[in-house]
């Protein structure tokens, strides 16, 4: 019996045969903690986001898209933004309105400009909530908040043109608590979350 006790423990040890639990399996990967600004920009330095499809939403920076606001017009096809030295390139192509409707199908001539500064602020642990300020070339200027969900593949920006909204930051609520938002001193009722997808 000694002998045979004997030639299980060598077996094993000389890892001839499989004894005991599997220990060699890859530990799970970590997800990234997204709880402060860098980061934040950190975990996006060098991924694409995009926005296209049922991800647009109806009033992008708190416009209607169905409405020809000229050169200031928010009817898109798709949005895709690139992060690098944690700035954002922001490349959209425009839909085209017709008929008081924003026609996703009918693209415009693509635009393209970089933020010049990001500012995020007031993170909350899980990084589901944080303000943001992007300032780019010309004065233009979106504030608002933003927020990733659990899995960190989608990044939603509920974002307006500077000092035109109230109440759209993470300490009045989440991201796409429209209740809280006002425009122009009116009661915002919109949805103004654009939704991106995280590559």
């Amino acid at each position: 019996m000694k002998k045979k006790l004997l030639s299980a423990v060598m077996v094993c040890a000389l890892g001839l045969v499989g004894c005991g639990d599997d220990d060699d399996k890859d530990p799970p990967v970590e997800a990234p903690k997204l709880n402060s600004s860098a980061n934040i920009l950190a975990f996006l330095e060098g991924k694409t986001l995009l926005m296209e499809g049922a991800n647009i939403p109806s009033h992008p920076n708190g416009y209607n898209e169905d409405v020809d606001y000229g050169a200031v017009s928010q009817c898109y096809q798709k949005v895709t933004m690139s992060v690098a030295g944690g700035n954002f390139k922001v490349d959209s192509v425009p839909g085209t309105i017709a008929d008081g409707a924003c026609n996703h199908d009918a693209p415009k001539n693509p635009l393209s400009f970089t933020s010049t500064t990001v500012l995020i602020e007031n993170v909350a642990a899980d990084g589901s909530c944080f303000d943001v300020t992007f300032t780019f070339p010309g004065g233009l200027v979106q504030e608002g908040r933003g927020g990733f969900t659990t899995d960190q593949k989608t990044l939603k920006l509920e974002l307006f043109f500077k000092n035109q909204s109230t109440g759209s930051r993470c300490a009045n609520g989440a991201v796409g608590t429209s209740s809280s938002v006002t425009l122009n001193g009116t009661a915002f009722t919109g949805n103004a979350v654009q939704t991106y997808a995280v590559r």
